[in-house]
């Protein structure tokens, strides 16, 4: 029973370092620029295709992919914030949210057309293959890997945005934009490479998704809603609370896996309404 236990808590733990990442990325765009991305869940999709191309047809490894991936797909969303989110800066959310919608579907759609539905296995890094033997279960090295790293790579976004002087820029350029720029700051530049980081972390979260999940089109259509659910709990544009959160909703979900299966798959979402039930801003966010 303990056995049990331990495996899904292990695959909650998994689960919810993809929610922390992803919600990240969500929290600081939302945040920073009250931008409702909803094509983060393609954006993902986007770097585990990346880094399955470079492996595939250039031969690029998981290591360089890790860093590459993110990078060029960054550079996508930069593209978008220049091209097309730019121009509603200023307007109600909800014009972000449907030209976010309707890139999620264009993205999904091509590469469906061009991959299919069945899917592309991406291998483990040789390096981080096999498993260690605990008292109480078996622990594969790539997946206690996924966990550092998600954990290293929130805890240093966290403190960028929170502790330093990008982070207080970042910060004032969304209270106060026009005097930030009396300042001598370049904001539009400012709000570009905020949105292009947020993207990157979802690619990111993509790469290192590849090898335990399939490489396929609709891979973060179903995820993107359950991340949602957890940047509404933790509160919208809170970074402490996207990455809190995500990581206590993936435990969430293996302990109901465990207990009661049928109701895994809903728990995200009634923990959601409680929350909002009790405090409407969320667990870490702030009344306006």
């Amino acid at each position: 029973m303990i056995q049990a236990l331990s495996g899904q808590l292990l695959l909650g733990l998994i689960n919810g370092s993809f929610y922390a990442l992803l919600s990240l990325g969500l929290a600081i765009i939302f945040g920073l620029l009250n931008v409702v991305n909803f094509a983060h869940g393609a954006l993902y999709m986007m770097g585990a295709f990346a880094a399955w191309f470079a492996l595939e047809r250039l031969g690029i490894g998981y290591g360089w992919a890790l860093l590459l991936a993110p990078a060029a797909v960054g550079l996508v969303g930069v593209v978008v914030e220049r091209v097309m989110l730019r121009r509603l800066r200023g307007l109600d959310p909800i014009y972000g949210l449907l030209l976010t919608f309707g890139l999620a579907l264009i993205a999904e759609g091509l590469f469906h057309q061009a991959y299919g539905n069945s899917g592309q296995s991406y291998p483990v890094p040789e390096a981080l293959r096999g498993g260690v033997r605990l008292p109480f279960m078996y622990l594969p090295i790539y997946r206690a890997w996924v966990v550092a790293v998600s954990i290293v790579v929130c805890a240093a976004a966290w403190f960028v945005i929170e502790k330093t002087k990008l982070g207080a820029y970042l910060r004032a350029g969304t209270e106060n934009p026009r005097l930030l720029q009396a300042f001598g700051v370049n904001v539009p530049l400012l709000f570009t490479v905020t949105y292009g980081f947020g993207v990157a972390l979802a690619a990111f979260a993509g790469v290192m998704a590849a090898p335990i999940y399939q490489v396929q089109p609709l891979m973060g259509s179903s995820l993107v809603i359950v991340v949602f659910a957890v940047v509404v709990i933790g509160g919208m544009g809170s970074i402490a609370g996207s990455i809190v959160t995500g990581i206590g909703i993936g435990l969430v979900e293996g302990f109901t896996k465990f207990f009661y299966p049928e109701a895994s798959a809903v728990v995200v979402f009634a923990v959601m309404a409680l929350v909002l039930l009790v405090r409407p801003a969320g667990l870490f966010g702030r009344e306006r």
